[in-house]
């Protein structure tokens, strides 16, 4: 059995430092600044995330009721059956979005730049 010496114990300290802070860079996305909310594939409203407001939007099902708070926004109700975009709970990042399908409904947060340049589902 070999034991580590003071070389080796430097490398992986530094190896393991930089794994840290690499991670928590490419972890770390652009925070929003603005949210598009959609109905039924069109644009209904465009609204900063600076401060707090609240929108009802109509679909085919019902309203969804959105919040925006500084800094997040949400789908806080619809009336969707299986509620999962209800579940996507707070969105912050830029490039994240919370789709409502069954009523058509959806809201997306940008910003300067996104996480990812496209998605598939």
């Amino acid at each position: 059995m070999t034991s580590l010496r003071a070389g080796d114990l430097g490398v992986l300290l530094t190896s393991g430092s930089l794994v840290v802070a690499l991670t928590i860079w490419a972890w770390d996305g652009d925070r929003g600044d603005t949210v598009v909310i959609r109905a039924a594939g069109q644009v209904v409203e465009t609204a900063s995330l600076a401060q707090a407001r609240t929108f009802a939007v109509d679909g085919p099902l019902g309203t969804t009721h959105i919040e925006i708070e500084p800094g997040r926004a949400r789908i806080a109700r619809d009336p969707s059956p299986r509620q999962l975009c209800v579940k996507q709970g707070w969105l912050t990042q830029s490039g994240q979005a919370a789709l409502c399908l069954p009523n058509q409904v959806s809201l997306e947060i940008r910003g300067r730049t996104t996480a990812y340049d496209t998605l598939g589902y």
